[in-house]
């Protein structure tokens, strides 16, 4: 059985109620190569207005490969690939310029009228309305985080790609920004696309993971639980999710998990 047909079909609270709502991203049959290289193989993906998705996968597993295509980062060549205009990156450095101030750091490129304005308030949602004139450098790399945030979402993007944007911080900060980025959410709506490496990370965070292998969809489990209440299942399906990602022998079909379906 093909696993990239095997998940669970539990609703997730975070998709709007159309039953079957029109995708935000829909990628069909796609192939990425480089050379002699297939670094994306058949790969099938839809990701639904608002829905929040975590993929996992080894390195070389094609994760890269994918944020870049869902960014507009790489060409697509023609291929059957449907992704917003609206989109924002952030990525694992924030990637300020020293040069500028925050809220010009913030501001950069953003098109339309009272740019200022904009910036400041979407760095006051983000906790750094008191450093809106500071310079990169003084900052710390959670406030740098939270920088790249605001730049994001100034933008209102109908699609948000994360490229492991917390790897790099202490843990008491990476658990403020899961709860900053979750807050985020849950106000701007976008669907979110997370790269990560850690498990307990995209159970805490997703509607839906995914587990890419050798550049198709080996795994993928939907968690209808709320937030803050998945800790009765959290260390069973980390099991089972690590098991698509070491390599152990294992059905390659997946069952659907036992979570109990419950509101946002």
């Amino acid at each position: 059985m093909d696993a990239r047909l095997g998940f669970s079909a539990l609703q997730s609270a975070a998709i709007p109620d159309s039953p079957h709502p029109e995708p935000v991203v829909r990628l069909r049959n796609f192939i990425r190569r480089f050379g002699a290289n297939t670094i994306i193989d058949g790969l099938d993906l839809d990701i639904a207005p608002g829905e929040f998705i975590a993929l996992l996968g080894r390195s070389g597993s094609g994760k890269t490969t994918l944020l870049r295509t869902l960014a507009g980062l790489d060409e697509i060549g023609g291929q059957d690939v449907e992704v917003p205009a609206s989109r924002a990156v952030v990525f694992q450095d924030a990637r300020l310029l020293p040069w500028k101030p925050v809220w010009k750091n913030v501001a950069l490129g953003l098109k339309g009228a009272q740019p200022r304005e904009r910036s400041e308030a979407a760095l006051k949602e983000v906790g750094l309305g008191h450093r809106l004139n500071a310079w990169p450098l003084t900052l710390s790399g959670g406030e740098a985080q939270r920088v790249a945030l605001a730049r994001a979402l100034v933008r209102e993007p109908k699609l948000l790609l994360l490229d492991e944007p917390f790897a790099a911080l202490d843990a008491l900060t990476r658990y403020r920004m899961h709860d900053l980025v979750l807050s985020l959410w849950r106000k701007h709506r976008p669907a979110v696309l997370l790269v990560t490496h850690d498990v307990e990370e995209a159970i805490a965070l997703a509607d839906r993971v995914l587990v890419l292998d050798s550049g198709r969809i080996v795994a993928q489990e939907r968690i209808t639980a709320p937030r803050g209440e998945r800790a009765s299942f959290a260390q069973r399906l980390r099991e089972k999710l690590l098991s698509h990602l070491g390599g152990d022998d294992h059905d390659d079909a997946v069952v659907p998990f036992p979570i109990a379906e419950a509101a946002e």
